[in-house]
């Protein structure tokens, strides 16, 4: 049972509850953190005192801030009433969700650098080298993790490796985004042979989640690194090695079928290699809340479903073969699609999903429950919404869920991405490659998708394009909080083109007409003529977003320009 497989993880939970924010909360120490020196005697302490950087210093960044980054500023969701400021791109520093954000990054980053400290204090000689080693390994990966996003999301940063060193600091400066690169690319590398080849236990890291890592943050790097728009190739050839090299050597496989990686229970599966790992409980902050806000009714949820205003976008749908298929006009689309990952991502109506209990009212007025199949509408405008870590009532879950409190893991980091990483790396600038490998492992995820091999052909060879690639990615991770940090890793070598994807896409309302119900064969896809915030406008200066409010007036010098941090490889 889950319950006993993460007896590691419930240990201290209740030790490390999130600190509260404060206008210092940038650099305040965690009031609450574990820093009693008799704790880190035995292995199996140490061990405990990093247990809690997989789930609850992430929790406030899990719960709304994370598809709220990543999917609706991105525009992979839309929402044209909830979080308006978010995917319409004028959230500024008093919005929650950017203050959620930010403060759970550095919650992390808190607590790592806090748990780094107390290991090499306190630890005493009983605690093994090895597992002395491996710990702190793993606090510097979760520590770089948040450095990650924060960087694609806000730009320059401030990078604090010790709160206690800097806690009396009223100049803390924001650093390059060049050498905050160079710095996480460095503590990656760093750690990779501290961390053991299988897991220490179920759930937690190991070499080849540092190595999938560093393979993604040598992508991102080449782009920093970039020339007059085009990337770095040593750092494209280092991130395509990475990727290579976990494909290899980790024994990870992608699952067979798409549907398998979101239906419960799917937690550290074979194709993991990062997960945020939750638990049920009725406390605060161990368990999963995402399924709250983004499941559409409380028909499937248990006492919440607060999704019902949150819909694919307009952009996302057109993107899948077989849509867009069928009489299509300027605000029209017609069609259905193969790719698994449309259904498997968002619910279209008379989509069936088995594993979900639905409640029904009769005619009488009696409540029945049957299987889940997304309801009708014949508004002129409908909402697709959230599949994607859904997973159900109470009833549909071994472990147990109730409001707000569900026990299924987040993915941070899959092998699927290390094979469009690998072909990326391979592409680099070129508009297409016929490298037999890249092409074969994109093909591998449009296959586990429904989809035939790309046949694009330039005599004997086939060959995939950007275009292809962009797409797949898309389409792999939509939902999955992901969306805008590619645009960002774009946004460095390519400042137009990441700009013109976010401009030209429509997030405005649509309806949803299946051709019948349930199980249509096609659906048709229809403007809603009334609704005309469609589009958005992001340049150059709102491309990244702002500082909290609090955080600035507490400290103004995050308001100079960024300095250097690191200058090593």
């Amino acid at each position: 049972m889950k319950i006993l497989k993460y007896n590691w993880l419930i240990g201290l939970i209740v030790m490390f509850a999130l600190a509260n924010c404060s206008e210092d909360y940038l650099v305040r120490p965690p009031e609450d953190a574990l820093t009693d020196a008799d704790f880190y005697k035995t292995d199996e302490e140490v061990m405990a005192a990093t247990a809690p950087l997989y789930s609850r210093m992430w929790f406030d960044y899990n719960d709304k801030a994370s598809y709220s980054i990543g999917d609706l500023r991105s525009g992979i969701m839309m929402a044209p009433w909830n979080s308006r400021e978010f995917g319409a791109f004028n959230a500024n520093g008093d919005n929650s969700e950017v203050i959620a954000g930010w403060n759970a990054f550095f919650t992390v980053i808190q607590q790592s650098n806090l748990a780094i400290r107390n290991i090499n204090t306190y630890a005493t000689e009983d605690v093994s080298d090895k597992v002395k080693t491996m710990a702190i390994a793993e606090a510097r990966f979760m520590r770089a993790c948040a450095y990650r996003n924060l960087v694609l999301a806000w730009g320059a940063v401030p990078i604090i490796e010790d709160n206690i060193e800097i806690m009396n600091s009223t100049d803390i400066r924001r650093n390059t985004i060049s050498s905050i690169w160079k710095f996480l690319t460095s503590e990656m590398r760093d750690i990779i042979d501290d961390l053991p080849e299988e897991p220490y236990v179920t759930g937690r890291i190991t070499k080849y989640s540092a190595e999938g890592m560093l393979a993604r943050f040598y992508l991102s790097r080449a782009g920093v690194e970039s020339s007059g728009g085009v990337r770095n190739q040593t750092y494209l050839d280092s991130a395509k090695y990475f990727a290579q090299h976990v494909i290899d050597n980790s024994g990870k496989a992608l699952l067979e079928d798409y549907r398998s990686l979101f239906l419960y229970p799917y937690d550290n599966n074979n194709e993991s290699l990062f997960e945020l790992q939750w638990v049920y409980s009725t406390s605060w902050g161990p368990s999963n809340s995402v399924p709250a806000y983004l499941a559409y009714s409380s028909d499937i949820a248990n006492g919440d479903g607060w999704g019902g205003a949150y819909s694919a976008s307009w952009y996302f749908v057109s993107q899948f073969e077989g849509i867009n298929q069928i009489g299509t006009t300027g605000d029209t689309i017609r069609g259905a699609t193969l790719d698994t990952r449309l259904y498997n991502t968002f619910m279209l109506p008379g989509a069936q999903y088995p594993e979900i209990t639905q409640d029904v009212t009769l005619e009488d007025g009696t409540v029945t429950t049957q299987e889940c199949i997304y309801p009708n509408s014949t508004s002129d405008y409908a909402f697709a919404c959230t599949k994607k870590y859904i997973c159900g009532k109470n009833v549909d879950i071994a472990e147990g869920a109730s409001s707000q409190h569900y026990p299924n893991n987040t993915y941070m980091l899959r092998l699927a991405e290390m094979y469009l990483i690998y072909a990326e790396a391979v592409l680099g600038d070129n508009e297409q490659s016929s490298d037999v490998t890249a092409l074969e492992y994109v093909n591998m995820i449009r296959r586990r998708a429904g989809l035939n091999n790309l046949a694009l052909s330039d005599g004997d060879k086939t060959y995939f394009t950007a275009d292809d690639l962009f797409k797949e990615r898309t389409l792999e991770f939509g939902m999955e909080s992901m969306f805008m940090y590619d645009l960002s890793n774009i946004f460095y070598y390519n400042k137009e083109k990441a700009l013109s994807i976010l401009n030209s896409q429509d997030r405005g309302l649509f309806a949803i007409y299946a051709d019948q119900f349930p199980n249509p064969n096609y659906w048709t896809f229809v403007k809603t003529s009334w609704h005309t915030e469609r589009t958005i406008t992001a340049t150059e200066g709102n491309f990244y977003l702002p500082i909290p409010t609090a955080d600035l007036g507490s400290m103004p010098s995050l308001t100079l320009d960024p300095v250097d941090y690191y200058t090593g490889n």
